[in-house]
């Protein structure tokens, strides 16, 4: 009973403290500028050496650098779906993620990508 009710409290507290962090829970729905602001936090969070490195990466950090890149992607798209103001977001994203996928690299233009859809996140 100790135990369950130890583990309970951790949950709880875990749920808390990621609330905090985040500001408060998501809302069913959002905004166009809610999936933009969120594709902008992914590209933020997302360290593109690590998406095909050619160094020693783990394999964990690898893959979360390639989900991430895939959220702003999808959030991106999402955003210009919903409010074409968002469209040139979505565009650089777009370019990235296909040049990325094209040459299975990070090269030039999807480093210039990046930095295009990172300039416009500055400006959101």
């Amino acid at each position: 009973m100790a135990a369950l009710l130890v583990g309970l409290l951790a949950g709880s507290a875990g749920v808390g403290a990621a609330w905090l962090l985040t500001g408060g829970t998501p809302q069913a729905g959002g905004s166009a500028g809610d999936d933009a602001r969120g594709a902008c936090d992914a590209l933020a969070g997302m360290d593109e050496s690590k998406l095909f490195p050619k160094g020693k990466v783990r394999e964990q950090e690898r893959e979360q650098a390639l989900h991430r890149f895939a959220g702003a992607f999808s959030l991106a798209k999402a955003a210009a779906a919903g409010d074409p103001s968002y469209e040139p977001l979505a565009q650089a994203i777009t370019r990235a993620h296909n040049r990325h996928l094209a040459v299975f690299d990070v090269d030039a233009g999807v480093k210039k990508e990046l930095a295009e859809a990172r300039s416009i996140c500055a400006d959101l």
